[in-house]
């Protein structure tokens, strides 16, 4: 039951990634729509199930906290050196920004994809109604990660067939996730101290790159309502899902 319903959260996958290459004339909106879900997946879907599953405190603040700061400065690191990598190989970057950094935001995605997959298993372990209703979330809101992960990986200049590449390993993870339950429990303080590193990363990909993109070439209000509605969106899904 758990990989029928993962194949769900396939096919949605690959609905949202799409939308995201047949929009491309609206590029703006779609940036600020990806900003937005980012956004609210982070702040109201990873960091209330982080703090959740690893509240435990370190120095008096929760460990699932740290690891989300860690998260948003590993994603600034890793993109400062990459970019000075490849400065000093006379490489170019696409509009400022290195592809590589793309691919492994992407890949990134495609993890927590596959970790969605497992908590969809682990709740049909502990009953059917449970596993009903994380699969209602995971189905819903992998409709954002896939729009999200082909945006991202071509925002960095990647090419199509790239991008293609990662939204269909995406689109498998959580089917591959669910299946893996099946012969593997993940402790619950280690996925929640994964989920805080995640959300720390998404938060650094939404706050300091797609969105200034998003407003920079066109700071118009219809941009602002797209980043509006996308974490509305991940609001009511949690909401129906709770």
């Amino acid at each position: 039951m758990a990989v029928f319903v993962a194949l769900g959260a396939f096919l949605m996958t690959l609905a949202g990634g799409w939308t995201a290459q047949r929009v491309t004339d609206r590029r703006h909106l779609v940036l600020g729509l990806a900003g937005g879900l980012m956004l609210g997946v982070v702040g109201l879907d990873l960091l209330p199930e982080a703090l959740k599953a690893a509240g435990e405190e370190v120095f008096g603040v929760p460990a699932a906290l740290l690891l989300f700061v860690a998260g948003f400065l590993l994603a600034h690191l890793v993109e400062r050196l990459l970019a000075a990598r490849q400065a000093s190989h006379g490489g170019e970057e696409s509009n400022g920004r290195v592809p590589e950094v793309g691919l492994t935001a992407a890949a990134a995605m495609v993890g927590h994809s596959a970790m969605d997959g497992v908590a969809i298993g682990a709740a049909f372990q502990v009953g059917g109604g449970m596993g009903a209703a994380v699969a209602l979330a995971v189905v819903a809101h992998d409709f954002a990660d896939g729009f999200n992960t082909y945006t991202i990986t071509s925002l960095y200049g990647n090419a199509r067939r790239k991008a293609l590449i990662m939204l269909f390993a995406d689109a498998v993870a959580p089917v591959a996730g669910a299946a893996s339950t099946a012969f593997v429990t993940i402790p619950e303080g280690l996925l929640g101290g994964y989920l805080g590193l995640f959300g720390g990363v998404l938060l650094y990909l939404a706050a300091a790159e797609i969105l200034p993109e998003a407003h920079h070439e066109h700071p118009a209000r219809s941009t602002l309502l797209c980043t509006v509605a996308g974490a509305a969106f991940i609001w009511l899904v949690v909401g129906l899902a709770a």
